[in-house]
């Protein structure tokens, strides 16, 4: 997201009329006047719900506090002025949101809910002073992007580079593109219970969050990154998804998925060698250490038969979503009946499901210390080998201050402060508070590839 201020020199109306005219020229609209017609006006209606979105937000990286600016773009979903975005346009260490509407006026918003596993987030529009200026806004509707097919022609529009309310024309490349990222949005996971839009009309910086539209500007895509060196490679989350995460959003803020600890790969010219037929099961690649699925006796190399007695096929790599969600989707603490292949054998196995965390967890800021923290997730414990999750993760360190003058470095982990066993950041929070109102030195212990390090915070 570049922080570029730039504001269209026609007013709304004539920008929109100049947009027909360009795609009316390039053949993208086409058949009966009537059509046109009505096609025209669901376009307007999702130019006049497509918004800009500006955000000041906290971070704690290189062990100080400080506030960057951001840019993006959104689309208004509801009547209510609930507007849909990518989550790595706006988090939750947001401070200040603003939206910038069609009518080229800004409102505040606050963050509804925020799901970087699907890259997504909703706001909600600050109605009372919506109504209190008489402003207004249009709100786009869904299209089904299940009914998507290769070379159908899209828009996506947004706000590239900060130029606010722009559309470029593409197509669907493939309605069903695969992939996972590990630290895609702000370090967090995405991409492991969706496939994604793959299109080539251009998506740029700041387009992240706009809308993918079809030619009767209906959102079957939500616009979200695009492949570095690759010419007009870009992806969207599938409007099926979007709806149904920012539903279960709206609803309660956040989305809990379950875990079993399984990292599946696709079996596609494996199966001879697992004596299977095509399109029988899902084959394990990994199995996280303490996890359920190891603590059930699932082996990297099983393959996975059934579910709860429901056959599995993972022989290609767009079916290994649908999979991983089903398993995300039962309710936490549910029992998992797994009829596992290993060798010649066939196991029947059980395990139960734990809450689904991220590898990222809680940061803070140590100010006087010059330290950036991060709570050791279980997720990233057991990606680290770790005994356990307690302690912080130093994630960085100001220079100057007492936690750089120590020695003490980012991917340390801090386990333990003036003799006392640190299990969480409120424990550190303490210490600190501490320092702050008394300042001595303070023995701090931290563990360094798999070894015990002595570090003293100076005043």
């Amino acid at each position: 997201m570049k922080s570029v201020t730039l504001r269209p020199a026609l007013p709304p109306s004539t920008l929109r009329n100049g947009i027909f005219a360009l795609v009316f020229a390039l053949g993208g609209l086409t058949g009966t006047p009537c059509a046109e017609a009505a096609v025209s006006r669901g376009f307007a209606r999702l130019l006049d719900a497509v918004v800009r979105i500006d955000v000041r937000e906290l971070t704690f990286d290189d062990g100080t506090r400080r506030h960057e600016r951001g840019i993006g773009s959104g689309v208004i979903i509801s009547k209510d002025g609930l507007v849909l975005t990518n989550a790595h346009v706006v988090s939750p260490r947001a401070v200040e949101i603003s939206v910038t509407l069609a009518n080229l006026e800004r409102v505040s918003a606050t963050l509804v809910g925020w799901d970087h596993w699907t890259d997504l987030a909703v706001l909600r529009l600050d109605l009372d002073e919506v109504k209190g200026r008489r402003l207004s806004f249009a709100h786009a509707e869904f299209g089904d992007s299940d009914a998507l097919y290769p070379g159908q022609t899209v828009y996506a529009v947004g706000t590239p580079h900060g130029l606010t309310r722009t559309v470029t024309r593409g197509i669907i490349s493939n309605p069903r593109r695969y992939f996972e990222d590990s630290r895609a949005v702000r370090g967090y996971e995405t991409g492991s219970f969706n496939t994604w839009l793959q299109t080539d009309a251009a998506i740029n910086p700041g387009n992240s969050g706009g809308p993918l539209v079809t030619e009767e500007g209906r959102v079957v895509g939500i616009n979200s990154r695009s492949y570095l060196g690759a010419d007009n490679l870009s992806f969207a989350i599938p409007s099926n998804v979007t709806r149904r995460v920012a539903e279960s959003l709206v609803r309660d803020g956040r989305i809990t998925r379950s875990y079993l600890g399984i990292s599946p790969r696709d079996l596609q010219d494996l199966e001879r060698f697992y004596a299977l037929q095509a399109n029988t099961g899902m084959l394990v690649a990994s199995v996280d250490p303490g996890s359920p699925a190891e603590r059930a006796g699932v082996r990297p190399g099983d393959v996975i038969l059934t579910l709860n007695g429901a056959k599995l096929d993972g022989r290609f790599p767009e079916q290994l979503p649908p999979i991983q969600n089903m398993i995300a989707s039962l309710p936490v603490g549910s029992a998992v009946k797994l009829s596992v292949k290993r060798g010649t054998q066939t196991l029947e196995l059980a395990a139960t499901t734990e809450k689904l965390e991220s590898r990222v967890g809680e940061e803070w800021v140590f100010e006087k210390w010059g330290l950036g923290v991060r709570k050791v997730s279980r997720a990233y414990a057991r990606e680290s080998q770790l005994p356990d999750s307690a302690g912080v993760l130093v994630i960085g360190v100001q220079p100057g201050f007492p936690a750089a003058q120590s020695g003490i470095s980012r991917g340390d982990i801090i386990t333990t402060v003036a003799g006392e066993k640190i299990t969480d950041l409120d424990q550190l929070k303490r210490c600190h508070a501490a320092f702050v109102e008394k300042p001595e030195p303070v023995l701090v212990e931290a563990q360094r590839n798999r070894r015990i390090a002595l570090y003293v915070f100076k005043p």
